[in-house]
Formats: C-alpha cells, structure tokens, sequence
C-alpha cells in the first residue's frame, strides 16, 4: 500500500517569518526514503480552532497527519489538547514521563525551577505510543484513530530531527513495503531549460524512475528517482538513466550525490597534491568562504586578498599601475595579474584571479555592470573567462565563483578551461 503524508507545523513565528520552517523539509526528505508520498505542507499558528480546522482538512486527503511544535508547556502549545479532541480521544497523565521531566530539570537544567505547567508535557491521547525526547523535555507521540496516524513532534528543529530518527522513522518503516531513492547528477554550464530540451523525451516516457530538473544558483541539478523494494532494486532501475545523462551531458557534470562544487574542487586539489590562492575583487572574498566551507581545505586553500580598489590591487598583488592604466582595473589582462599576483604571493601551485563590475553603475572603462572576468593561472598556463552576467550584485558573485570553481575543476581533470 501507498501512503500519504501531510505535514502541518505549529507556530506563529513561522507564519511571521521569523523562523524558517526547517521540520518540514527534513520530514520530507525521510518520508521520500521510505516511499511515502507529501502532498501538502500546512502552516498554522498557536490557535486551536485554526489547527482544528487544519486536522479536519488534512483527515480529508493524507492517510498520516505529522505535526511539529505546540508541545511545550505554555498556554499557547496546544497541540496534543487540540489533536486529541480532533480525533475524540481523552488526555491521560503519564507519570512515567513526568518524573523523567523531573529528572531532567535536576540534572540538565538545576539552575532552573522546574514550574507546575511543566508536567502539562506528561499528559497524552489515550491509548498512544510516547516517543522519548533525549534533547528536551517536551515528548512526541504516535496514535491510530479513525483510519489515521497521527505523530506528533516537537517544535525545536534539533529535538524534532532526533525524535524522526530515533522513533517516527522506525514506526512509519513498518507501514510501507517500498523505499523510495535518488541519485543526484550535480551539472555547471547547461540551462535548466536547456537540459530538460535535450531529456524531454526520455523524461515525456519514465514512470520509474524518474528524472526531474532542478535549478540552483549558478547550476542545475537532475534528480533520477527510483522506488522500489530495496535500495539493491532502486541503484538497479537508476542506473541506464543515469549512465545516459552522463553520455548527453559529459564534461558538464561535475560530480553525482557530491555536495556542492567547491566540495568537488578541494577533493580534486587533494587528489591532485595541488595549492590554490585567490585575488577576489568583485567576489569579495565569497569564493574564499566557499573553499573553507568545505573540512579540509587548509591542506589545498593557502590564502587570498580581497583588492577591492585599483590601490590594493597594486599595493597588495603587484598588478601593474601602467596594466590598469590602459587595460582598466576590469580586463582579462587585469584578472591574470591578480591570478599571478596571488599565487606568486602564496606560493600556490593554481592562482585565481576575479575582478568585474557588480553595479549598479558602470565603470569608468564604460563597460556594463555584470561584465566578469575569471582568471586561472599556473607557472606555465594562463587561462580567462569573459563574463556577461546578471545585474544584480549578489548573483554575479556567485555565479563568478562558480565559474571560477569550475575553471579550477575543468584544469583538474584536464578538460578544456576557458
């Protein structure tokens, strides 16, 4: 059987803005491994009415209710009261639970007086099962009424992972007989439009798998998805679509299930024995952070300068004053001097030199704002890329990044650079 999932979480604040709604997605993603289906995400504040009438519609059209927040112990976290007259079941006191609530103020929290509306947390619908929150003092729980299963988890992202791992996952495993998996094909340079025009077809056929595209900053990821009834089956059935993406697109994939493309780059300079350092103008200094992002970069990552006026990229880089006269600070010319500069200042085996026009006006060359230059040298290559990007600041760092990533992966593995 296929179940149904929906997913309703509790708090104010996330109708607000002011907390990002972080559960949801994590559930998600547990429930898209164990082969259940999310077809709605609700947001509800601290009402009970409101939550009630969320219930009732979530009744109407998901066979599992998964709620997050609302089990703390103020006035305003309603949850387990509210679901349970939803669903006409009694509230009972769990004196097991309470003294474990006891215990962690004694040992936890013995700078805090425990309060009577504490032991609020100890009562449940009759008949549940109580799920242990080793994280806090608020548990979750699990019933069956009325054809349903309803969870219940807390609000606080950190205890709502641990109480999914350790106890929903287990329970919701037993209810279905297929596993749902993904493999994720990470490409840099083609077109979210662009790549679904060449897999139309293929993907106008599939049922499972399936194969869906995904566009992020800068790059574009294809999600071939397979289920089935081990995760043996799912790699079996994933694998010819994937081999075929692999085929149209080649040299444009940088990696499959990695993390991100400057995880990529520091596992290829790794690999490689090779040292980078960076002269980041327009980035200012984000493809630095990219790189450190990443556990391990110290081995590979030596440094950078950040010359963001023509003054520092002479003072700090040793770029030519006569270069910049003539050339402008936004040139080729400009970009591989600042490439050199830094790996001549570092001792870098790969320089990497940024420097472009990020708006909204132009520069005194005249040139328009998201014009890039990237480039990337070592003592015996210089190359550089040419830029016209969007006009707007933040996205022409990251994607002059990104091009800077792949430029330094393409020469890597010994694909062609500019």
């Amino acid at each position: 059987m296929t179940y149904t999932a929906e997913i309703i979480a509790v708090g104010t604040e996330l109708l607000l803005g002011k907390t990002t709604n972080t559960n949801a997605r994590d559930i998600s993603l547990a429930l898209l491994e164990l082969g259940i289906n999310v077809y709605f995400h609700t947001v509800v504040g601290d009402n009970p009415e409101r939550l009630k009438q969320a219930v009732e519609i979530a009744k109407g059209r998901a066979d599992i209710i998964i709620t997050t927040g609302g089990l703390g112990p103020t006035y305003d976290d309603l949850t387990k009261q509210t679901l349970a007259e939803a669903f006409g079941k009694k509230l009972v006191f769990d004196e097991t639970v309470a003294n474990h609530i006891r215990e962690y103020f004694a040992k936890r929290l013995s700078n805090m007086k425990m309060t009577e509306n504490n032991l609020r947390q100890a009562q449940f619908p009759e008949g549940c099962i109580v799920m242990d929150n080793s994280l806090g003092t608020a548990p979750g729980c699990i019933f069956e009424a009325e054809g349903k299963r309803v969870i219940m988890l807390p609000g606080p992202p950190r205890e709502c992972r641990a109480m999914l791992k350790a106890s929903a996952v287990p329970y919701l495993k037993g209810l279905s007989d297929s596993e749902i998996h993904s493999r994720n094909i990470h490409i840099f340079g083609v077109g979210e439009s662009a790549a679904e025009e060449k897999l139309k077809g293929m993907m106008e056929k599939m049922s499972n798998p399936s194969l869906a595209p995904y566009a992020k900053d800068g790059e574009m990821m294809l999600c071939v998805t397979a289920k089935a009834k081990s995760r043996t089956t799912a790699e079996r059935l994933m694998k010819p679509v994937i081999d075929a993406v692999c085929e149209t697109f080649g040299e444009y994939i940088y990696g499959i299930d990695t993390d991100s493309l400057e995880n990529t780059v520091i596992g290829l300079l790794a690999q490689e024995g090779k040292t980078i350092a960076c002269g980041e103008s327009v980035t200012g200094g984000l493809l630095s952070k990219r790189l450190t992002d990443i556990p391990g970069a110290s081995k590979v990552f030596l440094g950078s300068v950040v010359p963001y006026c023509v003054k520092s990229k002479i003072d700090l880089l040793d770029v030519d004053a006569e270069l910049i006269s003539q050339k402008f600070a936004v040139s080729r010319e400009v970009a591989i001097a600042l490439a050199n500069g830094a790996r001549t200042k570092f001792g870098a085996d790969i320089g990497i030199g940024i420097t472009g026009i990020a708006g909204p006006d132009s520069d005194e060359s005249g040139l328009e704002p998201g014009t890039v230059y990237i480039a990337l040298t070592t003592e015996n290559h210089s190359y550089c890329r040419n830029m016209k990007m969007f006009n707007e600041r933040e996205r022409i760092r990251i994607s002059g990044t990104s091009h800077a990533l792949d430029m330094t992966r393409r020469f890597l593995t010994g694909l062609r650079v500019e």
